[in-house]
């Protein structure tokens, strides 16, 4: 059977001094590149890409290593490897809503709770809330989906007693303004929000699916109800090449 164009090409190169795993790598970054591979599609399996390039399969996984630490390719586990799909635009004003944005850009959203505990606000989460030193919050922590791939993770901090079952709505409806909502906050609003930039811990990398080391962007932001009263404080840490930030004025 005939190998495609640029197969033959890696072929026919083989034992000139390049190692075989940065030929590979090389060769599906300009696949990507030229939309043979599109945005969002699956690659070959480690065993088919082996298969084709004969090559083992230790090889090829540094090949897709590479390429991840690209931000090119992302290994969801169980399912594979993926090209990354396009940077999706993640607008910030006033009534910042996950769901909508996603929405907007043509993906289905998603939220899942990693972790919910009753902390005890130290100084700075006090002075965000508006409530004492001491006081009893919500921290949640929580991954945010788009078709199914991590956008962002992140913490988000809520003051009890007001927000007491506000983690059990979450796991329900896996957005927040709904469980605003059945926390009897009908609406909300935007009042601060700083984004800064940084890599990412491993921690982090795990849970974005990216390879570690990869840049991150931080955005901290603060929500109050109608009345003005501060009912959430969060930090989300968001994949820097998956999404970028819009300020609406």
């Amino acid at each position: 059977m005939t190998k495609p164009a640029a197969a033959q090409e890696f072929f026919s190169s083989r034992g000139d001094g390049i190692a075989a795993w940065r030929k590979i790598a090389d060769l599906l970054e300009a696949e990507i590149a030229g939309g043979l591979l599109q945005p969002g599609s699956q690659l070959p399996t480690e065993v088919s890409l082996a298969a084709r390039f004969s090559v083992n399969r230790h090889t090829v996984r540094r090949s897709l290593a590479e390429l991840a630490g690209k931000g090119l390719v992302h290994t969801s586990q169980g399912r594979g490897t993926f090209v990354e799909a396009t940077r999706l635009a993640y607008p910030i004003g006033e009534r910042t809503r996950f769901s909508q944005n996603m929405a907007q850009e043509g993906r289905e959203p998603g939220g899942t709770v990693l972790d919910a505990a009753e902390i005890e606000a130290d100084p700075r989460l006090a002075a965000l809330l508006a409530v004492p030193v001491g006081s009893a919050v919500l921290r949640l922590h929580t991954a945010r989906l788009a078709d199914g791939v991590p956008i962002a993770v992140g913490h988000s901090y809520f003051p009890l007693p007001r927000f007491a079952g506000f983690d059990a709505a979450y796991r329900r409806h896996g957005a927040v303004t709904p469980s605003f909502a059945a926390c009897g906050v009908s609406d909300y609003k935007r009042r601060e929000t700083r984004v800064s930039a940084r890599f990412a811990s491993a921690e982090e990398a795990a849970r974005l699916d990216i390879a570690p080391g990869r840049p991150v962007m931080v955005v901290d932001s603060v929500n109050v109800d109608l009345d003005g009263v501060p009912i959430q404080a969060t930090r989300g840490v968001f994949a820097a090449d998956r999404a970028e930030i819009v300020l609406q004025s």
